[in-house]
């Protein structure tokens, strides 16, 4: 196997992103109607791709994100390090002044460049890339698996978008995502090199944004 060609997903919608509330590794929310009808565009779009393997983290939203694609057998294997970070005491908080204050001088931390910063009671970015790169190893190290789908979280897919293309995480925030959106990547393993193929595609849920 010369290359692998992973279709990089963040999860679908669910209350918390709705209501804009702090959701991280320690929330492990449902998705919502409007999640439901995200997988359900993207399986409409994507089933006919030849998936040899599904990776998601071990938070349900990502499986319940891909379960149509498990529902044709495809095996599917939980990664924790795929997990999103650790937003701390900040997960499940309502949006308001002192947490948007917290969350303005966080993200102007870790921009220059002190990705070591934990958030209070979590993790950095730095400590969610070393879990990442075990997870990402273990997926790569696998024969057979030519093309993999891999659902996982919106700050998690930051952090891994800006290390696979050897960018410092400082620069993590260039990376756009919304629910379901799709990064599709492709390694090549004689120049052990990630390519972004395409980046934050949602032309599949255009759909739903006629509705």
């Amino acid at each position: 196997m010369q290359q692998k060609t992973i279709y990089l997903i963040r999860h679908g919608e669910t209350d918390y992103n709705r209501r804009g509330v702090v959701q991280g590794s320690g929330i492990d929310a449902d998705l919502n109607d409007m999640g439901r009808a995200q997988a359900a565009a993207f399986f409409q779009a994507y089933q006919h791709v030849p998936f040899n393997k599904i990776y998601t983290s071990a938070l349900k939203r990502t499986y319940q994100t891909v379960e149509s694609f498990i529902e044709l057998g495809i095996p599917c294997q939980q990664l924790p390090g795929l997990n999103e970070i650790s937003w701390g005491v900040m997960e499940g908080r309502v949006p308001g002044h002192i947490e948007d204050e917290y969350h303005s001088r966080l993200m102007t931390t870790w921009a220059s460049g002190n990705t070591a910063q934990t958030t209070d009671g979590g993790e950095s970015p730095d400590q969610v890339e070393a879990r990442q790169r075990d997870a990402i190893a273990e997926i790569l190290a696998r024969s057979g698996e030519e093309t993999v789908l891999v659902a996982m979280h919106g700050r998690a897919m930051r952090v891994l978008l800006c290390w696979v293309t050897n960018q410092p995480l400082s620069n993590m925030d260039q990376f756009e995502h919304s629910n379901v959106c799709l990064y599709k990547l492709r390694y090549d393993y004689n120049s052990k090199v990630f390519t972004i193929e395409s980046a934050n595609d949602t032309a599949h849920l255009l759909s739903l944004a006629l509705v």
